[in-house]
């Protein structure tokens, strides 16, 4: 269904990405962002379902700066393979990233992001700081909680897991605190990724939940 294609940042840095376009023509635009895993099967279905439902979507390779193309997926060996992409995350550069996806698919319509796991971080980063936004989504962002002081300047909705090991409720509720305008969901007994039916924590009633809602954040907000 969808494309390779190349982004250029506002830095002059070219990336690849993945873009996939609704059979009929797409009123609005969504920025998909990349787990650890890079703009693997996962990402790309992700878009693919989103063109399946009416809009663009994009996902910009956000690990290209280090490793063009990289993709992985999800056994032990290649998680910990993954991680060192961010052991010391650039964030300015993914956000720049980020923003050259979000410029690419300006012309569709409003557009929205969404993203998983560094993506969940990533897309509420972009949410408080890039420019061209309508709506935001993200699935469980560790790095969520330390940016919660940072207000984003569009609606945002974040899915987190209730039992995800690398994310304590502690800084759910930290985010609730700090960010009350903040619409944030806690699946009961999900772990980390279970948005992913790739993974081994996989659920799939919470994963048909949270796409449900951020199908219809999105509705309500990308008009």
């Amino acid at each position: 269904m969808g494309d390779h294609v190349t982004l250029t940042a506002s830095d002059g840095f070219r990336l690849g990405g993945y873009r996939a376009d609704s059979v009929t023509p797409a009123q609005a635009a969504i920025v998909v962002i990349q787990e650890i895993f890079g703009v693997n099967a996962h990402i790309r279905d992700v878009c693919n379902r989103l063109a399946d439902a009416g809009y663009c979507a994009i996902a910009p390779a956000i690990f290209d700066r280090i490793t063009p193309d990289f993709q992985s997926g999800y056994s032990p060996e290649e998680v910990a393979v993954a991680r060192r992409f961010v052991a010391a995350p650039d964030w300015p550069a993914m956000l720049r990233d980020t923003q050259a996806a979000i410029d690419a698919v300006r012309g569709v319509g409003p557009v929205g992001i969404i993203g998983f796991c560094l993506g969940g971080s990533v897309a509420y980063a972009a949410a408080t700081k890039l420019s061209g936004l309508r709506a935001a989504v993200g699935y469980y962002g560790g790095a969520v909680a330390r940016f919660a002081d940072d207000r984003p300047l569009v609606p945002t909705q974040l899915h987190f897991g209730e039992k995800d090991s690398g994310i304590p409720l502690a800084d759910v509720e930290t985010i609730k605190a700090k960010r009350p305008e903040v619409e944030v969901f806690v699946y009961p007994g999900a772990q980390h990724g279970f948005g992913c039916d790739a993974r081994a924590s996989y659920d799939a009633p919470s994963a048909d939940l949270a796409w449900r809602r951020s199908l219809a954040f999105f509705a309500a907000h990308l008009r």
